[in-house]
């Protein structure tokens, strides 16, 4: 199982993170041991002082595919969640400046975390996430803003992995990104629909 996010794909998080609007997609990826197991707290790592939540729609790959062209790409997805990229911000800072990979600020253990999974629409439609911390709306977007749409995306990643059946792909995430804290409780919203809530240690 592959864990493949896709960074900066709104417009205003790019910005507010004081980052270039990406004229590709920027691609990362998180192994499986980042997968935070169902019904488990989130437990802030003693190396960072500053964890980001980022809410991001997420979807499932259904069968194998490389080169994949867009007009056939949403027949590869068969499901869809909300799911949380928890990012050490102080950590991915530093690497950033010294022009490091900054896999270890988003691929640490618990750094993922998936709601409960709904079959895919059978046409693509846009799509409303939200995330609300200790029961106040911080995210918001709709996958209508994506600056490269699912298919789109789809098609480049495929360019340079192959997709397996049950390999997921976090889409991004939107503006309003920020701290976590011992204590808080994080509730992630698809549609309207409560699917995943974790709290935070």
């Amino acid at each position: 199982m592959k864990i493949i996010c896709v960074g900066r794909n709104y417009r205003a998080h790019a910005e507010e993170l004081g980052n270039a609007v990406p004229e590709v997609p920027v691609i990362f990826c998180k192994p499986d041991s980042a997968l935070l197991p169902p019904r488990n707290p989130f437990v802030i790592p003693p190396w960072t002082q500053d964890v980001h939540h980022e809410i991001e729609w997420v979807v499932r790959i259904s069968k194998v595919g490389k080169y994949i062209e867009p007009r056939f790409a949403y027949s590869y997805i068969d499901a869809m969640t909300v799911g949380l990229d928890f990012t050490a911000r102080d950590l991915q800072t530093e690497l950033k400046n010294k022009g490091l990979p900054w896999e270890r600020a988003k691929g640490f253990d618990g750094s993922a975390v998936l709601g409960t999974w709904s079959d895919l629409p059978k046409t693509p439609q846009p799509h409303h996430i939200r995330l609300e911390k200790n029961g106040a709306t911080v995210q918001e977007g709709s996958t209508a803003d994506f600056l490269t749409p699912i298919e789109d995306l789809i098609s480049f990643v495929s360019q340079y992995f192959t997709l397996k059946k049950g390999d997921v792909i976090f889409t991004g995430t939107p503006a309003g990104v920020g701290p976590v804290h011992a204590g808080d409780c994080l509730e992630g919203f698809l549609n309207g629909e409560s699917r995943l809530r974790v709290n935070i240690r």
